[in-house]
């Protein structure tokens, strides 16, 4: 489930993800149902997908993935990874975000 680059950094791939990875980014958001703070995070992350090119969003029901919330150390909903054009997890933060907050996580990624 974890898989480790020559850097020894978290990397996911199409895989894991259960959809592809962005071109430049992608935006990883951890869901549970009865959160209401993951749809605001939803739109939040969807809109900056749809702002920035090449960038991905991709949302995981958490209860459907135990496997992959364990090997993350995935403790709350929402929980948002951003990753790097290679899967590399480059920023992790949870709680809902601010828009503003995620665009700038992205500038680490791109």
């Amino acid at each position: 489930m974890r898989v480790r680059g020559q850097d020894d950094a978290v990397r996911l791939g199409a895989v894991e993800l259960g959809g592809e990875l962005g071109e430049r980014a992608t935006l990883v958001q951890f869901s549970s149902a009865f959160c209401a703070p993951c749809r605001a995070t939803r739109r939040v992350l969807g809109e900056v997908a749809a702002l920035v090119p090449g960038v991905a969003h991709v949302e995981i029901d958490a209860e459907a993935h135990l496997d992959l919330v364990r090997a993350l150390e995935i403790l709350k909903t929402p929980t948002v990874l951003v990753l790097d054009a290679t899967g590399r997890v480059v920023r992790r933060a949870a709680g809902q975000p601010r828009k503003a907050d995620v665009i700038a996580a992205l500038g680490e990624a791109v």
